[in-house]
């Protein structure tokens, strides 16, 4: 089951799309709660969409989870408050809709208080009322349309049902981007308590405190921000005191702040920094320094005004000589949001002209005279995937002349049948396409009036197959996962849908290929089904071509690379963030060799753009400024993190959304989408580097625990390779508690969820001196080009030398606490259906086990009595 890194990695370029596409989502199960991939102890609704947790709550005896919830659908939209009621934070049984959109709001994220002396007078001294503050998101039946502002609603009822206030909104700063109010009561030391609000401006990076005495009326407190990580759009913030290993006379506050994109691992992540709290301004002590690069001989820094000798490619014909202009620029560009990260007094910054030019950039060739590069880059995220930039297609016979008709003419004339909004004589469109051949192409959205509601499919003429693959440019939406609606190219042979595409949810169209060896000197047919509505509800194809072997690829890449003897050896991308961050390239390998710096733009569309700055040469690598940040979560599944109000006996417990907006609408499940990572509950000790959170799962956990299948706790060689563990190890619902030595290996850890041709891998890089979890072979990986990745985290071997994980394993999550819970890493995983195996894995030495238990865990999630 265990693959290296490097062998683990697959790009769909490899792959035919047979098995590309082979992981799509399964019916759905006819007893809820059984589905492939249902979490079995797990938060998740009963079907549709939910995303951040909201208005998390304690109130006699019973735990409130609310959460941003699509009650119509399974992606985003429609935002409304969804509800769940517990008695241990574990059992969950689903409520009706709490708090509903409606014609003037969407309703978003926010926070729930017991106002328990009634300062508000929506309830009364006896019967107070469970107050509710959301951002109201006005639609434009509002007059406040485009607007953020905060707003309230009130339950009398112990929140079952609630009652938007009437004096809605209380909070209006007339920005288009104010939310995610977090609100607490401030015990006062010098005086009468009140209530705090924290809430952001999330394109400023800040969070903006304010007070109240009645929940209504509420005056500006302070800001804070922007700080450490700003890559992307600040939300969901939190605020909140902890004692020092429980010392209560050593109390620091901790302020959470949740980012999207720019988190460690990319895309969602929560932050938080330790401090000080007055009752009006947060103090920040972990605030970290604008990073340096070490000294070292300056290869190029842009400073001068000019690109010097670097040889400039820009898009022919654009009017702003994209995408890298003239000249270095001195930040951001027009239509760019700001640039940070950089220093002196230029950068590249492909954004001349936006994110639709293309172009590349290259060095004068130098000699690599040092171990390391050192550089600053931002940008988009598109990684270099081939060495093909340019869209010329493979030499092969052209089918249906490209859509090439003669003036005046449609596929109505050449011989192709349609129905409804895809009628051939709709067909095809004439107005070009975003890397298309030629002038006209099939497209979807353009048809019959136009938009993504369209619907129909439509049919070639017959062909006869005479090669071994049949490529095409492929663009637009994908509902490979939502098995409600249909959106893909197919290939007939008699009739029968024997090879399907989709587009990736870009503009861009890109090449894809059928392998149609089998299929040889049969007669076939293309055709296009859209039975898809919302957004990317529409298929874009052109240029069919029979080739002998799959087209390559064409790398979107918005990269920087370096070259040894014409061959790209290294290359950085961006993490789709305007903030530049310290890179580093071992060039041990190549030293004394002359070697170049290529920076290409090859992206027209989402952050198509790349920032780059300061080049050196140097003895020392740099450290990414976000490894120096704190997180939350080191995986790429836990965002929108705050914590539950009102928890007996002071304890912080907090709970995550277990997904990523760089991937959220397209997970493989059905009906159902997304789930909630275990509520944890977080406390403050002391490190070397001062006090930082350590989490652990609430105990409640514990009740779910059966007796242990599998225990060793005596020391054992895990020898190089891979060992297979007993039968009695094997499951997908469990808790893993495992202590090893790293020893001489280079990465050593433990496979989960796995079977003959695939698993999750947890372990240790000797050599990063991180955790990891690598799901790059975890399973349905294709579903989204984003989603296969390895997230590590810096971790620190205790006095004995070893790493302890404690992991927690569902049908669809690995969760993993290492060293008493002072890092962790949240991944969603799909499986294969059965994979649930698990080995022991040593790379490049051996390593030493310690101890293991594997304890199977009961399902708490649609199971009788929840309550």
């Amino acid at each position: 089951m265990y693959r290296t890194r490097g062998a683990a990695v697959l790009t769909l370029a490899s792959l035919s799309l047979a098995a590309a596409f082979a992981g799509s989502v399964p019916a759905s199960a006819a007893t809820l709660g059984d589905e492939q991939h249902r979490p079995a102890y797990h938060y998740t609704p009963e079907k549709n969409w939910m995303n951040d947790p909201n208005g998390m709550v304690f109130y006699k005896g019973v735990y409130h989870l609310y959460y941003q919830h699509n009650p119509s659908g399974n992606t985003w939209g429609n935002m409304s408050w969804g509800h769940a009621t517990s008695k241990d934070l574990l059992h969950w049984e689903e409520q009706p809709l709490a708090i509903s959109t409606d014609d003037e709001e969407d309703v978003f994220s926010g926070s729930v208080v017991v106002d328990s002396t009634n300062s508000s007078g929506l309830g009364t001294a006896k019967n107070p009322p469970l107050i509710a503050i959301y951002t109201s998101a006005y639609k434009e039946a509002s007059e406040h349309r485009g607007l953020q502002a905060q707003s309230l609603a009130y339950s009398l009822d112990d929140g079952q049902t609630w009652t938007k206030y009437s004096g809605n909104p209380v909070l209006n700063r007339n920005s288009a981007n104010f939310r995610d109010p977090k609100v607490f009561r401030y015990d006062n030391p010098a005086g009468a308590d009140y209530w705090v609000m924290t809430a952001v401006e999330a394109l400023e990076h800040k969070v903006v405190l304010y007070k109240s005495t009645d929940l209504k009326d509420w005056t500006a407190l302070s800001e804070f921000g922007p700080a450490n990580a700003t890559g992307g759009i600040w939300e969901c913030p939190d605020l909140f005191p902890l004692a020092v290993d429980g010392d209560k006379t050593n109390v620091k506050w901790v302020m959470v702040v949740n980012i999207n994109p720019g988190g460690v691992a990319g895309g969602s992540a929560g932050q938080y920094f330790v401090g000080d709290f007055d009752g009006k301004t947060f103090t920040s002590d972990t605030t970290e320094p604008v990073p340096e690069l070490p000294a070292g001989t300056v290869i190029q820094g842009f400073n001068n005004g000019n690109y010097a000798d670097w040889t400039v490619k820009n898009e022919t014909g654009n009017e702003a000589n994209g995408p890298f202009g003239t000249a270095p620029a001195s930040g951001a560009l027009p239509g760019q949001q700001g640039v940070t990260g950089f220093t002196g007094e230029g950068l590249i910054n492909s954004f001349s002209g936006g994110d639709w030019p293309t172009g590349t950039m290259k060095s004068p060739a130098f000699t690599i005279s040092q171990d390391y590069i050192n550089f600053l880059v931002g940008g988009g995220k598109h990684p270099r995937t081939s060495d093909k930039l340019d869209n010329t297609p493979a030499a092969g016979e052209l089918l249906f002349d490209g859509f090439e008709v003669p003036a005046g003419s449609t596929l109505a004339d050449q011989g192709w049948t349609g129905t409804e909004d895809l009628a051939p004589k709709y067909q095809p469109f004439g107005g070009g396409g975003n890397q298309a051949i030629g002038n006209h192409l099939i497209n979807t959205f353009e048809t019959n009036g136009g938009g993504d509601e369209r619907q129909g499919t439509l049919t070639s003429p017959t062909f006869t197959i005479t090669k071994n693959n049949l490529s095409m440019l492929v663009g637009g939406g994908n509902r490979t996962n939502d098995p409600t609606q249909k959106l893909e190219a197919q290939l007939l042979i008699d009739d029968d849908v024997v090879r399907s595409v989709a587009g990736d949810e870009e503009g861009a169209l890109n090449w894809k290929s059928w392998d149609v060896a089998e299929f040889q000197g049969q007669p076939a047919q293309v055709r296009i089904v859209d039975q898809a509505t919302g957004g990317w509800g529409h298929l874009t194809l052109d240029h069919l071509i029979q080739t002998d072997t799959p087209a390559i690829l064409r790398s979107d890449e918005t990269t920087v690379n370096l070259e040894v003897a014409g061959k790209v050896v290294r290359t950085t991308t961006g993490a789709n963030s305007e903030a530049l961050d310290l890179a580093s390239w071992n060039v041990k390998e190549f030293a004394g060799q002359q070697a170049q710096i290529t920076i290409v733009d090859n992206n027209r569309d989402g952050w198509g753009h790349i920032l780059a700055d300061e080049f050196m040469l140097s003895d020392q690598p740099v450290v990414s400024a976000l490894d120096t940040y704190d997180w939350l979560d080191y995986g790429r599944d836990y965002y929108a993190s705050v914590s539950f109000a009102n928890m007996p006996d002071d304890k912080r417990v907090m709970l995550g959304w277990m997904n990523n907006w760089d991937y959220a609408n397209d997970i493989p499940t059905d009906p159902w989408r997304s789930a909630m990572a275990l509520p944890r509950e977080v406390k403050l000790t002391q490190t070397p580097d001062g006090p930082r959170l350590a989490q652990s799962v609430v105990k409640q956990i514990n009740k779910l625990a059966q007796k242990p299948s599998y225990s060793s706790k005596k020391a054992s060689l895990i020898r190089e390779g891979s060992t297979p563990l007993p039968a009695s190890t094997n499951g997908q619902v469990q808790q893993v508690d495992i202590t090893f030595n790293p020893g001489t290996a280079t990465k050593s850890g433990i496979t989960v969820l796995g079977d003959e041709k695939s698993s999750t891998v947890i372990g240790y890089d000797s050599t990063t001196k991180k955790m990891f979890v690598d799901r790059t072979n975890s399973g349905n990986t294709a579903f989204h080009k984003a989603f296969a990745s390895i997230e590590d985290a810096p971790l620190t071997l205790d006095k004995d030398g070893n790493v302890t994980m404690r992991i927690y394993l569902d049908h669809s999550s690995v969760e993993v606490f290492a060293q008493n819970g002072l890092r962790t890493i949240t991944d969603q995983v799909f499986p294969n259906a059965g994979a649930d195996k698990m080995e022991l894995f040593a790379e490049g030495g051996s390593a030493q086990l310690k101890k293991l238990t594997v304890t199977p865990l009961d399902k708490s999630m649609f199971v009788a009595g929840n309550k």
